[in-house]
């Protein structure tokens, strides 16, 4: 009878036992939650800024009229000397772009005393933007700022937890918990751009944030969701960090990226497509079209060849080719295999650097010296006959061009690169001269109207100047 009784006290105090151990397992991982946000936050910055956009009534139609907005995104800072990442779209048209940092240590809500967070603003500046990956390098000036570490893309499994940080509707430094439901997800099956999709809880305002695995390093920057409620609905898809690590890299270092291209379009092979060209299989990528001048042309690639792998590792779809390539440094050589008919064949092909654009030669005109317009902060090059040439559908062969905005610009305007500046306040521009004489005869205050090219459109940009 005693055993009886004692089965239920044995069972208790083991029921006890289990709970107390669940209850140090929860905690255990909270503290590792609050340690990890603890390292991760301080790195992560509220991006305000200020463009011009449409303005709506009070029923929200657009009246015709553009006005300064505001808004929000987010960024990671990866250098402690004050550079940052984030999306290419949240400073699309900025023309004041600023920083809003974390806490310094020992105040706000996690400080032992009493009083607000002493939050610190800083003006940045663009240091490059790339809108093909969507993404954006700015620089503060400022030294010792906690950066993160951009991680190895490699590494990422399905079902790894990861944590999305940012400033959802505005709200900063919030942290949300998911888990990687794909590591290589194409959203367009036209396009090779593959992301990271997780269903970590984002939001607007969450835009140039950290994705970041349990170590705190960057696995991504969150830049899109798919919602029909225009909220987070598990969908959230990642920018991967190896493009990431190139494209801050590129832009550190140039200004813009140099992508490595070998001179070949290739698409994915469907069925029908197969059944049609007679081809020895049904999937797979298919060199559609080649620069008969390029790297791969060259080395003897030719359209109809199937691909079978680079550098000995399969490649099975657009994304998987265009990431290979990606990493890839200028100049070194890619072992491509392909199918051709029956036959496998091997071919070398050094990768080279695609143009960025018409106006990327420019750049070697450029003396920082002389072609200073300090009033404007821009870098300009006087349009000669030869220049003109280089320029397609110029359509006044006149001018100044914008080659690049001055590093140290405190001139707020909306000029771009590549805008030829043909006029100022209605007087026609032929030289820089012309047009550093002109701007320096203005004071603070009074208001300047150039009149510009771009793309081929004459329009105005109007300003005060400061």
């Amino acid at each position: 009878m005693r055993a009886c009784h004692l089965l239920p006290a044995v069972t208790l105090v083991a029921a006890a036992a289990l709970a107390a151990s669940s209850r140090d397992a929860l905690r255990k991982t909270s503290e590792a939650l609050e340690e990890l946000s603890l390292k991760v936050s301080p790195s992560v910055v509220k991006v305000l800024v200020t463009q011009y956009g449409p303005i709506g009534d009070d029923s929200h139609q657009n009246t015709g009229l553009i006005g300064r907005q505001h808004a929000i995104g987010s960024g990671v800072i990866v250098d402690p000397s004050g550079y940052i990442v984030t999306n290419a779209h949240v400073v699309e048209g900025a023309i004041e772009v600023r920083i809003v940092l974390a806490p310094l240590p020992g105040s706000g809500e996690n400080a032992s005393s009493p009083g607000p967070a002493r939050t610190r603003i800083l003006k940045a500046k663009i240091a490059g933007v790339d809108k093909e990956t969507d993404l954006a390098v700015l620089k503060v000036d400022a030294e010792g700022l906690p950066a993160l570490e951009i991680g190895d893309y490699r590494k990422l499994r399905q079902g790894q937890l990861v944590l999305a940080f940012g400033s959802p509707q505005g709200l900063e430094d919030s942290m949300s918990m998911g888990v990687i439901s794909s590591v290589m997800r194409q959203p367009d099956p036209d396009k090779p751009r593959v992301y990271i999709q997780t269903d970590a809880a984002v939001n607007p305002g969450n835009s140039g944030g950290p994705l970041v695995d349990l170590d705190g390093t960057v696995v991504g920057i969150n830049t899109f969701i798919l919602s029909e409620s225009g909220g987070s609905e598990g969908l959230n898809f990642a920018i991967p960090s190896v493009v990431v690590r190139f494209v801050y890299q590129e832009i550190r270092a140039h200004g813009h990226v140099r992508r490595p291209r070998i001179g070949v379009n290739v698409q994915a092979i469907s069925s029908t497509l197969a059944a049609g060209l007679g081809l020895k299989r049904e999937w797979g990528l298919i060199v559609s079209d080649m620069s008969p001048d390029g790297p791969a042309g060259k080395a003897g690639l030719q359209v109809g060849d199937i691909l079978v792998s680079l550098d000995g590792a399969p490649v099975a779809n657009l994304p998987g080719f265009e990431t290979a390539l990606f990493g890839r440094p200028h100049g070194n050589p890619v072992a491509i295999e392909v199918l051709r008919g029956s036959q496998k064949l091997s071919f070398t092909v050094p990768v080279v650097e695609e143009a960025e654009s018409q106006f990327d030669d420019l750049a070697e005109l450029v003396n920082p010296d002389k072609s200073l317009v300090r009033g404007l902060g821009i870098l300009g090059v006087e349009i000669t006959h030869e220049i003109a040439g280089m320029i397609e559908d110029l359509r006044v062969e006149s001018g100044v061009i914008v080659a690049a905005r001055a590093a140290d610009a405190t001139q707020e305007t909306e000029l771009k690169t590549g805008d030829v500046i043909h006029a100022l306040n209605g007087a026609k521009i032929d030289s820089l001269e012309g047009l550093r004489a002109a701007v320096g005869r203005f004071k603070p205050g009074d208001a300047v109207a150039l009149q510009i090219e771009r793309d081929g459109i004459l329009m105005f940009v109007a300003f005060e100047l400061e």
